[in-house]
């Protein structure tokens, strides 16, 4: 099994979570982070603002479905046709145990 944590735009997260329930994944976690990328955030006028809300979304997938799961979150966090700066990163990391809690039983 692999998580998948996707750092993306905020009014990006209703549409990235819509294609992941389409495309079999409902179970999601959604936290509200602030970050900035290789850009070193933005700056308007005199003012610059290093710290950028986002949204992390995290989803356990199986191996064989990471590309899938990959393309529906990108397909839907991406903000132009090319994309553009700031539309986010998604990292990806293997899952050696997994435990639901109100069973006590172990998924893997």
């Amino acid at each position: 099994m692999l998580m998948i944590r996707a750092i993306i735009r905020p009014e990006k997260s209703s549409k990235v979570l819509t294609a992941l329930f389409e495309a079999g994944y409902p179970a999601v976690t959604k936290i509200p982070v602030v970050g900035r990328g290789k850009q070193r955030g933005i700056k308007i006028g005199d003012v610059t603002y290093d710290e950028l809300p986002k949204e992390m979304l995290i989803v356990v997938v199986n191996d064989e479905d990471k590309d899938f799961a990959l393309k529906a979150i990108m397909d839907a966090a991406i903000t132009e046709p090319k994309g553009a700066f700031g539309d986010g990163k998604i990292f990806v990391t293997p899952v050696d145990e997994a435990y639901t809690i109100s069973r006590g039983s172990k998924e893997l």
